[in-house]
Formats: structure tokens, C-alpha cells, sequence
């Protein structure tokens, strides 16, 4: 296949002129170009305000070969290509006494679960919180009222905290055996819209995920898996250092030699029981924060240009920078025309979370401002010291917000800040309840002068970014698990036959790296063992 790079287009195009660009640069005709596949599609936003689509794109020709084609151009931008296609392993031959048990339903856990049950090996998918039906009902019924239902929130049920976020499907991690490809193709399969599979910030949102997620649980029940909901895991059943099983909370309990922990990076209480049966784990690094709000149209003048075209969809942005003290200070989980919602999930302590519904409406930006932190930072000793520092930040949230998601104007926050990008009136759209309050105590000394060091540079990239009438809101002390749990090259901890897996396991940062993680897992127990039954 050719592949094209660097095609650029003016917004509101047609589908036949991106065709005709296609043939044009490949110096042919245009009934010679027979198929056509968006590979990628990015927004070109460098010549304020001649705004450009540029696209990456697949074609098939008809007429030339396709190597004498590519060799006539003379263009670095056409090549022949071969992309990465996705291929599950082929099954190992031990039998599987019992089914493989997956514990946890986000992302990691819950693609782990389907690529099992579509190769046979009938997984049991466990899961502490609702589905996600019921998860709707208790997440709203906590925004409006305050009461916690400590199983079932943003942070436990079904499809895990993704869930209620943006849906944001972007990463870093690198893909040579296709998997994150398949990811974006497997939530394309089950309801995702199609421009997931090749916009360069793919996003599902919200009000989508929640349908996808359900989707994909039928269709592993379809398949033979099986999916437990209010089923939380208390324990491992071990026996001379492999696992045999798991026992839930309400005394039941589950045989299995294969088992997979995908627990998510809220599991507090499932670390304190990991760490009591002697399995390996360390603190690790990680970033805590604030939550940051700006007019969405602030951020699309200063992305796109004071006279942008109206029909590009709300912009995104990423700005990073390194505090005096040499800490690393960036935006995390940005969400365009988003909301920040109340994340908690313990009595008496607050995080925030960010999230947009598809459509990006709100009309307001926020993004996670966050400010790297290591063991050094924790106060104490142990694998759990980042837990417990967590809970330090969110206890305090929770006090300064009386219960409710404290909120200050950046202004009041650091004692000054530019004027005259954000009127006075500027509101915050939140999903919980919220009070203004003094967030600029949440952080400890260090932290918040890099916080606030890292504002102004990011003012300088995007004008008004520390107006002194933005919003900050907080805390926000989730943003990757603070804990590692130690695997070997089979993917195996330090008990043989547990799988640790995902953001919770320290191993993922993110919906498509923590499913791809889950994917891998699967992998690794397909290599080994025989589909169930067999």
C-alpha cells in the first residue's frame, strides 16, 4: 500500500477533494486512486489564522505499480508501507483446570477479559462496583446530594474510572505489534464513533463510553466469559507461593491458577491485603495537582487564532514546563469544553477528575496542572507511603470545600495573576457540588511554588492562561498510581499465576496504555495455556 503524508486541506472539505489531493500528489489520475483510508488526521494550526486538516492517508492504485508510483514522486512524504496488524498469539498446551479469573473491569481488566473470551478461555470477570447502568444512577445521585456510595462511584464499577472521564485515547506508548490499533478498533466495533481510528487525539466521551463498555460486556458473555458485578476480592487463595484462587468479600470463594489483578489505582484497601499476603510492591513516582478552568474560546483563540473557522471543534492543548527546583510541571487530562467532576471515593477525602461528553459543550476548558513528586515526597517509608500522602491532600480538599469540591480564582490563589483575558463572572462547570474556598492551602510549599511557577510559563505560550480570574480546583491526586506491583518478563509477580495488570499495577498511564496492558496479559496466559475446556 502507498502511504501519504503531509496532505493538507482546508476545513469543510469534501471527501472527493481529499481523493483528488491524493492523485495529485502521486502525479496519476483520479479514477486511478481506487481506495482511499484515512491513516491519521491532525489539525495544522501554525499559520494563525490559514487553519489546515493535514492527513496521513493509505491508498491503492490501479494502472501503475505501486513501487514505480512512489519512485516517480520524488516526495519523502509517499512510501510504500506495511502497517502493524494485530495478532493474537497461538494457544500454549497446558490445560486450564479452571477458568481464568480477572479481577477489576477498567480498561486493562476489561480488554484482558475480552481478548480471553474471544480466543476461548471463557475468563470470569470480577468487578467490586455496578454495572454501569446502576454506576449512572449513583454517580448522579452523589454529584446532587453528596452521598457516597463507597462501591459504586467515579472511581469503581464498571469500565473502572475511565468510565467518567473524557474518554481520551491518545498515548505515548509505542506500537509495533498493533495492539493500540486494536484497541481503537475494538471500541469502534462496540459503539465508539469511527474517527477514533484515525483523528490524532481520539476521543470517545463520556455519554458514548458508558455504551461501550456495556456493549463489550455482552459480547464476552456472548462468548462464554461471565461477568460478576458487586464482587469484591478480599483475599488470594495462596498455596506454597501460587495462587489457587480468590475469596470475595461476602466469604465465596473462586478456584483459579490463573489469575489476573486489574484492579485500578483507587483499590487502596486491595494494596493494604496485597501487602499483608507478601506480594512484591514498591512506591513509585507520580504527579498531584490542581484542577485549572479558562473559557473554552480563550483556548481556541490562542490554538487556532482570534479568527478561526467556527466549524473546527473545541481545541485541545498540552503545556509542559520544569520548575526552578527542577520539578517537572504540566497539564494532564485536558478536556475540551469539559467539566471537572468530584472523583472521591472515601468518607471524608475529595479528589477531582476532568471529563467532556462527546460533543465538548460546556463551554468551559479545564485541564489537570500537575507537579511531579517522588518517594522523597511521601513522609514515610514503604510501598504505601504515596497512599497515604495521597489521602493527606485529599483529606484537606474535603475540609476546605466543607464536603464540597473547594474552588478558588487564580488571582486569590497566588496573590496575583494577568487581567483582562477572563471576566470577573467567569463560573465553573463542575459536576458535584462546589464552594469557593482557599485551595492555594492543598498544596504543600514546594509543590504549589512550582505550581504556580509552572502557570506563568504557560501564560506566556497561551495568553490568559493565568489570568487572575481563572479557576483552580482541587486536589487532584490520581493521576497514576502511586504503587508498583513488581512483575517478572511472563508478566507474573513474585506469586506464580498473578498477572498484575494496568494503571493499578503501576504499568499503564491512561484508557488505551492500560488496555493495551491488558491485551499483553492475555497474551502472556494465552502463550501458555489451552483454551478452557480443551
Amino acid at each position: 500500500m502507498i502511504r501519504i503524508q503531509q496532505l493538507r486541506l482546508l476545513p469543510g472539505h469534501s471527501e472527493e477533494e481529499l481523493w483528488k489531493r491524493a492523485a495529485h500528489t502521486l502525479k496519476i489520475r483520479r479514477e486511478q486512486v481506487v481506495a482511499l483510508t484515512v491513516y491519521r488526521r491532525s489539525i495544522d494550526a501554525r499559520k494563525k489564522p490559514d487553519i489546515r486538516f493535514c492527513y496521513v492517508v493509505d491508498v491503492k492504485v490501479e494502472g501503475i505499480a505501486e513501487k514505480q508510483c512512489v519512485e516517480r514522486c520524488h516526495d519523502g512524504n509517499v512510501f510504500l508501507a506495511q502497517q502493524a496488524v494485530y495478532r493474537f498469539p497461538k494457544p500454549g498446551t497446558r490445560p486450564l483446570e479452571n477458568r481464568p479469573v480477572v479481577i477489576g473491569s477498567g480498561p486493562a481488566g476489561l480488554f484482558c477479559a475480552w481478548q480471553l473470551a474471544m480466543h476461548g478461555y471463557c475468563p470470569l470477570l470480577l468487578e467490586r462496583g455496578q454495572d454501569v447502568e446502576q454506576r449512572k444512577k449513583d454517580v448522579e445521585a452523589f454529584w446532587e446530594t453528596g452521598v457516597l456510595q463507597t462501591e459504586s462511584n467515579v472511581a469503581f464499577g464498571e469500565g473502572g474510572a475511565g468510565t467518567f472521564s473524557d474518554g481520551k485515547l491518545n498515548t505515548l506508548v509505542k506500537d509495533r505489534e498493533g495492539r493500540g490499533r486494536e484497541v481503537l478498533s475494538i471500541f469502534a466495533q462496540n459503539g465508539a464513533q469511527q474517527e477514533i481510528l484515525y483523528e490524532a487525539m481520539p476521543h470517545i466521551g463520556t455519554d458514548v463510553l458508558t455504551k461501550v463498555v456495556k456493549n463489550m460486556r455482552l459480547a464476552i458473555e456472548k462468548q462464554g466469559g461471565s461477568v460478576w458485578f458487586g464482587a469484591r476480592v478480599d483475599a488470594l487463595l495462596l498455596r506454597e507461593g501460587k495462587v489457587e484462587g480468590v475469596r470475595l468479600a461476602d466469604g465465596r470463594t473462586v478456584a483459579s491458577r490463573v489469575v489476573v489483578l486489574a484492579s485500578g489505582h483507587s483499590a487502596r484497601d486491595t494494596y493494604e491485603w496485597l501487602e499483608k499476603a507478601g506480594i512484591s510492591m514498591e512506591a513509585k513516582a507520580f504527579a498531584v495537582g490542581l484542577r485549572v478552568e479558562h473559557p473554552q474560546e480563550l483556548i481556541n483563540a490562542a490554538q487556532y487564532g482570534a479568527k478561526h473557522p467556527a466549524n473546527l471543534p473545541p481545541a485541545p492543548y498540552k503545556v509542559t514546563a520544569r520548575s526552578q527546583n527542577g520539578r517537572g510541571v504540566y497539564s494532564f487530562c485536558m478536556c475540551p469544553g469539559g467539566y471537572v467532576v468530584n472523583a472521591g471515593s472515601e468518607p471524608g477525602r475529595l479528589a477531582t477528575n476532568g471529563m467532556s461528553y462527546n460533543k465538548r459543550d460546556s463551554g468551559n476548558a479545564n485541564s489537570a496542572v500537575i507537579v511531579s513528586v517522588t518517594p522523597q515526597d511521601y513522609g514515610q517509608e514503604g510501598p504505601l507511603a504515596g497512599i497515604a500522602f495521597q489521602r493527606r491532600l485529599e483529606e484537606a480538599a474535603f475540609l476546605a470545600g466543607k464536603g464540597e469540591i473547594p474552588v478558588q480564582r487564580y488571582g486569590s490563589f497566588c496573590g496575583t495573576g494577568a487581567c483582562g483575558f477572563i471576566p470577573e463572572n467567569f463560573l465553573p462547570c463542575i459536576k458535584g457540588k462546589w464552594r469557593f474556598a482557599d485551595v492555594a492551602s492543598l498544596l504543600p510549599k514546594e509543590l504549589y511554588l512550582s505550581f504556580v511557577e509552572g502557570m506563568g510559563q504557560f501564560g506566556k505560550i497561551i495568553p490568559g492562561f493565568d489570568d487572575a480570574n481563572a479557576l483552580v480546583s482541587g486536589v487532584e491526586s490520581r493521576t497514576s498510581s502511586p504503587v508498583r506491583i513488581l512483575r517478572d518478563e511472563s508478566l507474573q509477580a513474585n506469586v506464580r499465576g498473578l498477572y498484575p495488570c494496568g494503571e493499578g499495577a503501576g504499568y499503564a498511564g491512561g484508557i488505551t496504555s492500560a488496555a493495551m496492558d491488558g491485551m499483553r496479559v492475555a497474551e502472556a496466559i494465552a502463550a501458555q495455556y489451552a483454551p478452557y475446556g480443551q
